[in-house]
């Protein structure tokens, strides 16, 4: 990256705010606060790269925090919390978080991780997805501006995740992925993401995708192995086959 990366670190442990200060601040421009109503205060002061967000604050659930921020592309999300529940997991995913380390943390790992998520956030899209639209099912994907449109004209907001996963899954179209060949190009495997990534990913785009999520048919589930894009991608202004 050009310019250092500007981090916003929502924690209330004195001990855990410091040390997150002391270990991404060799690298990046660093803002710390305690509180919902400080991380608010400073998103609307100032622009930032990402969160590092805790749950449990002062003032506020940090999933509260999660939910304000809406619609993105906005700063991503890092959740670090002694939460180990896989409901919290699920929810923050849902929400639209990029990651979820639960305390204690390995410093090195949330480096990593760190170093993922931004590396993502600044990528260009990937090499095997070719510039421009991918229309399928008379739906538009347009990996030049990051933008999905439906049937109707209307885009469809997606986060960054799901946006990476369903141009993977296109560009792929036809092709069985087991979850860690998305892991692997969605994420990079050094980012360890929970293991359930893919499958929340997966049912939140059938939600926008699908006329039926419960009944999918343009991403379909292959039992015992992972996922297959089936929707029919029109190529030249010919749908496949024809």
């Amino acid at each position: 990256m050009a310019e250092q990366a500007r981090i916003l670190i929502i924690e209330d442990e004195s001990v855990t705010q410091e040390l997150l200060v002391a270990l991404l601040g060799k690298e990046y421009h660093v803002t710390a606060v305690s509180d919902v109503a400080g991380a608010l205060a400073k998103l609307k002061a100032s622009t930032f790269d990402l969160l590092i967000l805790d749950l449990n604050l002062p003032d506020a659930d940090g999933l509260t925090l999660a939910r304000q921020l809406g619609p993105r592309p906005g700063p991503a999300v890092i959740i670090v919390t002694s939460r180990a529940d896989d409901v919290d997991r699920i929810i923050g995913l849902e929400l639209g978080a990029d990651d979820y380390i639960v305390k204690p943390f390995n410093p090195r790992e949330l480096m990593a991780r760190v170093k993922a998520v931004l590396r993502r956030l600044h990528a260009a899209p990937a090499s095997e997805t070719a510039a421009g639209p991918i229309v399928f099912n008379d739906w538009k994907l347009d990996t030049t501006s990051r933008s999905l449109w439906n049937p109707g004209g209307q885009e469809v907001h997606l986060t960054r995740a799901e946006f990476d996963l369903l141009a993977v899954l296109a560009s792929r179209a036809g092709r069985a992925q087991t979850r860690d060949q998305l892991l692997d190009a969605i994420a990079g495997r050094e980012s360890a993401p929970f293991d359930r990534t893919v499958d929340v990913l997966i049912a939140r785009l059938r939600r926008k995708l699908e006329t039926d999520p419960k009944v999918p048919k343009v991403i379909l589930t292959m039992p015992g192995f992972g996922y297959k894009f089936a929707g029919q991608i029109k190529a030249n202004g010919k749908r496949n086959g024809t």
